[in-house]
């Protein structure tokens, strides 16, 4: 007798504000489990929220496995301080957007989430003329891991000073030219 296993469907939506309980609980198992983010917002919806189509927000995006909420990213217009976006307008010439927010709960990892989470926001940066561009904190391994494999480039690794106690080396990383 053959035993068929069925492998558990995964979908990319546009976020609803019905999906941030979802993404602060799981974003909560990602801070604790992976230390991202660095510093835990203090209103982790309204973070999360800044993705939102407004203001800096270009939109945001989730992940579902078997119909229920796994993974996040989000897009956004790069900010005055954002120096993967600096470095590639410098570079190019032309505009970037900045992928960020980009989290996959720990329960749902191994089924490729968040290189589909990546994919659909490289595209969405793409289908608006915009070059997708990030930044890591050097320490997030498995994150880097994910973006090389996706043949991001790295165009250069600084520290920054994100408080007077925490200086943090900061990698920054543009998608691969289409």
């Amino acid at each position: 007798m053959t035993h068929r296993t069925t492998r558990p469907t995964c979908s990319v939506r546009p976020r609803s504000a019905a999906d941030l309980p979802a993404c602060v609980r799981i974003l909560a198992e990602v801070h604790d489990r992976d230390g991202y983010p660095v510093n835990w917002p203090a209103r982790p919806a309204d973070w999360l929220a800044a993705g939102d189509g407004t203001a800096m927000g270009i939109g945001a995006w989730v992940a579902e496995l078997d119909g229920r909420v796994a993974g996040h990213v989000a897009l956004s217009r790069p900010a005055d301080d954002d120096l993967a976006a600096r470095i590639w307008r410098e570079r190019n010439g032309s505009e970037p957007a900045v992928v960020g927010r980009l989290f996959v709960s720990p329960a749902a990892r191994g089924h490729r989430i968040g290189a589909g989470l990546l994919r659909h926001v490289t595209a969405e940066a793409r289908r608006l003329g915009r070059h997708p561009v990030l930044d890591v904190v050097a320490s997030d391994t498995a994150a880097i891991a994910l973006y090389e494999r996706a043949g991001w480039r790295l165009l250069t690794t600084t520290t920054q000073r994100w408080s007077p106690e925490r200086t943090v080396t900061i990698h920054c990383y543009a998608a691969p030219t289409p």
